[in-house]
């Protein structure tokens, strides 16, 4: 429903209207803002760029272009900035650590510049992991006409004849420590996989969550698959900037988008295209902000009624630019439609229902990205929630087609992921083994730290079909092989998993959705009464804050 101009300026004019407002007025205008600038609704540009890294490092050249289209359809933009932790940088390090940490940051933050300065609307640009969904948290809390914008993928680099990413220079490590790749090669390969700006090109967690939040219907359709450094990135920053005025003049807010229905057709497009496990904890924080009530186990539910259908890395053989060129994430929502899983009379920010938007897929001859339903990689989706007498609250597995299904192995316990990687290396690490990371949870790391350098360095090093690894931290989405992340309780809250000891025997049953280590309940909980939580790793700061604030893995460790 269409509102007066007047309405269009609901917030800003209690800022900038009388004479009173002089003050503000003419603080603004030694930004250079005139008067006419001054009685347009302002539209805030939140943008993540960095320098850190090539996910956002474009994000200032596609920020101008949204302010050229909000100028454009009438509205007058103000760009403010906010963090961005790159992980694959940080991985393995203490500094990955900040990494879910800045999500919270990125919302508050946000929250905090639309709030305290009266704005009409919000564009959200965001492209590495967590500035997604800590942006889409914020403009839940908002509630004021938003739209969020992906910067894009990175297009993939070459090497030794076929397309690689970060993915494949993590695993090069392990292959290189095994001696299966030279110096130079693994030189190479670095130098080789990310040839520019860009978010990770595989359907790791930066592009699972552009193509679920374009199907939760946040982002204008086609406009996340578009790569990062493509010529035609520029035109759809433009016209995503004119679309946070329209959504003004129609007064479509976050709250009209962002629904039950809408986050199951978001957690499908998980299941659908092998995407990143972190979807389920960044999903369970939205639904939060939103006020949404969204379990762990509708994660399992949906997963179990999807095909997998996309052949995306890290478990399969194409990136980001691949999915662009077969038709898009358009074409992913069209296949959901078809199979009779798309929630289709939500509302997107385009101002038309997720249904209509599917319905306009153009899918490119002879693609092999995107498979029929006819012919699913997988009958059910990417995305399993196993529990058992080690995962009480749950834990998170991707399931991509190929990993095993049942695996029953000796327990190899360390207490934080430098041991872990440092047995990797050491080749102290055998088939059969079941890897356990513990006290790298959301309260224990804290910050509940991604663990791609040791899952990467067992694939290279070819254990990655024979071991197994749980742990109460993340996994990247480049992860592949049989992991379980986020089992909650967490150790530093005394949960089962701080009860193992080196030897136990552990069972991964896929089928039956099951996590156990084979002792008795009296022996876990004579375990468990010797226990001690230990020192906490930061006594000041914001990661002493986030421990002491921060809520399970399965309520989406949001902070309290």
């Amino acid at each position: 429903m269409t509102v007066t101009d007047t309405d269009l300026r609901r917030q800003s004019r209690v800022l900038l209207d009388g004479a009173d407002r002089a003050p503000a007025r003419a603080m603004l205008r030694a930004t250079g803002l005139t008067d006419d600038d001054l009685s347009k609704p302002l539209i805030g540009v939140a943008n993540t760029w960095i320098e850190i890294g090539p996910c956002n490092f474009h994000l200032r050249r596609l920020a101008e272009k949204v302010k050229e289209g909000i100028r454009a359809a009438g509205g007058t933009p103000l760009e403010f900035n906010t963090i961005a932790v790159s992980d694959g940088i940080t991985m393995g390090t203490e500094g990955m650590k900040a990494s879910l940490i800045s999500r919270e940051v990125i919302a508050d933050s946000v929250e905090l510049c639309a709030r305290g300065h009266l704005l009409d609307g919000v564009v959200a640009i965001g492209a590495c992991d967590k500035t997604n969904p800590g942006l889409i948290m914020a403009l839940a809390r908002l509630d004021l006409p938003s739209i969020f914008f992906y910067g894009g993928s990175i297009y993939p680099g070459r090497f030794e004849g076929h397309d690689v990413t970060i993915q494949e220079v993590f695993e090069g490590v392990g292959a290189f420590t095994a001696g299966k790749i030279s110096a130079e090669q693994l030189r190479e390969l670095e130098g080789a996989a990310c040839p520019g700006a860009g978010a990770c090109g595989g359907q790791f967690t930066a592009n699972t969550m552009a193509t679920a939040i374009e199907i939760l219907g946040m982002s204008l359709m086609d406009s996340a698959s578009v790569p990062g450094m493509d010529p035609n990135k520029d035109g759809v920053a433009f016209r995503v900037g004119q679309q946070a005025v329209e959504l003004l003049k129609k007064g479509i807010r976050p709250s009209d988008v962002i629904t039950k229905n809408s986050l199951e057709n978001a957690i499908a497009s998980i299941a659908a295209t092998g995407g990143s496990t972190n979807g389920v904890l960044h999903f369970l924080a939205i639904a939060r902000e939103a006020g949404i009530e969204l379990d762990i186990e509708d994660f399992d539910r949906i997963s179990e009624r999807t095909p997998l259908i996309a052949d995306l890395k890290p478990g399969g053989r194409f990136v980001s630019n691949d999915l662009y060129q077969a038709g898009g994430i358009r074409l992913v929502a069209q296949r959901l439609r078809d199979a009779g899983l798309l929630h289709e009379a939500e509302m997107t920010v385009s101002g038309r229902t997720i249904g209509e938007e599917a319905s306009e897929a153009e899918e490119t001859p002879d693609q092999m990205v995107v498979r029929p339903l006819s012919n699913p990689i997988k009958a059910t989706g990417g995305l399993v929630i196993l529990k058992g007498n080690l995962a009480p609250e749950g834990c998170v597995v991707k399931v991509a087609g190929h990993e095993r299904l049942l695996h029953r192995g000796p327990a190899r316990v360390f207490d934080r992921e430098e041991d872990a990687f440092a047995a990797v290396q050491a080749r102290d690490i055998h088939e059969g083994d079941v890897v356990v990371i513990r006290y790298e949870g959301p309260k224990g790391g804290p910050g509940m730290r991604e663990m791609l350098g040791v899952t990467a360095a067992l694939v290279g090093e070819g254990l990655g079909d024979s071991v197994a690894l749980l742990t109460d931290g993340r996994f990247s989405g480049a992860t592949r092989g049989l992991m379980a992340g986020h089992v909650a309780p967490e150790a530093a809250a005394g949960g089962p998993i701080a009860a193992l000891r080196e030897g136990d025997t552990i069972v991964f049953d896929i089928d039956k959705r099951r996590l156990d280590v084979e002792i008795s309940d009296e022996e876990m909980q004579k375990r468990l009464a010797t226990w001690m939580p230990p020192a906490p790793n930061y006594t000041s700061g914001v990661f002493a804050k986030y421990a002491k604030l921060v809520s399970s893995a399965s309520e989406g460790a949001v902070t309290r």
